[in-house]
């Protein structure tokens, strides 16, 4: 089955890769639809992402310690090729989303239940599983007031500013905030309802934390509040509370997480991140862990943008990183977008942490250059 869905895959990026533009959707058939009108009637889109990250040090392990999707040093990678079906539920209707992913990213983000791997390997990369079912929801839409949507299933996670995907993130790295401080995806009941057109809530009944097979037999409840109030200006609370250890349900993990984007001017951008994690009885004491992330983007024109992130992250008592340790990093990233859905990321970034845990423990900075390349059909 994996090696069908990876020639699936294979199959569509050389079509995309080498066919002339505009062929695809002019000339090609399947029956009396063209395959422009069968992507837009399954809802379906296919993203690749790769790139090349040099670290200065140039570590022997050819590791860029604590980076999660860009770990890989002095070596092309292929981060991530997903195929993605969706649909919006109208109202008394269903919809869906299914996204497969494969790649060196894919290695990272599995949910326990859904990967032969140990939970060892899960939380360190060292899953040899190249490929993931990221989503897999159905969508049902109830004529409750202005429409009660039901998602069930496995979902990515609501927290975070960032997402996985690097095209939909300012930055091509991810965040430690994103990395660390909260969940990948969840599986379980999504329940949301826009209250006005500034005020949207979600009730989230879940596994926990990347868990599509619960190692407990409690529950974690999540709930999510948006707020717009202006157009210059939006607002997330989330919240996540439950145990989160194997085979106990008396110890209990929280989350709160707030990301507020504000939008001074047409083109510039700041989106603010916050996260506190506490998890109780985690050795001698509870847990802790929290961190803050800024990130200012200035659209130049249509061709070219520029980001720039600077964050704190503490681990206070080394449950997130493995190393009581705090960590801060600065990222400049400029965009080039070349064509319609390539993107093309050049980026400067300047990890240091207080303890001596980067180049194999030698050093206490690392500093990587990386060019990133995104593509989406």
């Amino acid at each position: 089955m994996r090696k069908s869905i990876l020639c699936l895959i294979v199959v569509l990026g050389l079509v995309l890769f080498f066919l002339p533009g505009g062929a695809i959707a002019e000339e090609a058939k399947i029956g009396s639809m063209t395959l422009e009108e069968l992507k837009k009637a399954l809802g379906m889109s296919v993203y690749v992402q790769g790139g090349y990250t040099y670290n200065f040090q140039n570590p022997d392990s050819q590791e860029n310690e604590l980076r999660v999707f860009d770990h890989k040093a002095d070596s092309f990678t292929l981060d991530l090729a997903e195929l993605v079906f969706a649909k919006d539920a109208p109202m008394k209707g269903i919809g869906y989303k299914f996204k497969l992913s494969a790649g060196e990213t894919a290695k990272w983000i599995h949910s326990r239940g859904l990967s032969g791997a140990s939970l060892d390997q899960l939380q360190t990369g060292q899953s040899t599983d190249a490929f993931d079912i990221t989503e897999a929801y159905v969508s049902y839409l109830a004529p409750i007031g202005k429409g009660l949507k039901f998602d069930l299933g496995k979902m990515v996670t609501y927290h975070g500013a960032e997402v996985i995907e690097a095209k939909d993130n300012p930055n091509y790295s991810r965040s430690f905030l994103f990395n660390y401080a909260i969940p990948f995806t969840h599986t379980g009941l999504k329940v949301s309802y826009p209250f006005t057109d500034k005020v949207n809530a979600s009730l989230h009944i879940v596994n926990g934390w990347d868990n599509s097979d619960d190692n407990n037999k409690g529950k974690s409840v999540g709930l999510a509040i948006g707020v717009a109030p202006m157009e210059q200006l939006s607002i997330l609370f989330n919240l996540m509370y439950g145990p989160e250890k194997d085979n106990e349900t008396s110890d209990n993990r929280f989350l709160f997480d707030w990301v507020a984007t504000i939008k001074p001017i047409k083109n510039l951008s700041f989106i603010l991140n916050v996260d506190y994690g506490k998890e109780d009885n985690t050795g001698a004491e509870d847990s802790k862990w929290y961190g803050y992330a800024g990130i200012i983007k200035y659209d130049v024109n249509d061709t070219f943008s520029a980001s720039l992130r600077v964050e704190y992250f503490n681990d206070e008592h080394g449950v997130r990183t493995g190393t009581i340790q705090e960590l801060k990093e600065i990222t400049l990233t400029p965009e080039i977008r070349l064509a319609q859905g390539l993107i093309l990321r050049p980026e400067y970034r300047h990890d240091w942490s207080d303890k001596s845990i980067f180049n194999g423990g030698q050093k206490k900075e690392q500093d990587t250059i990386a060019l990133g390349l995104m593509y989406t059909w």
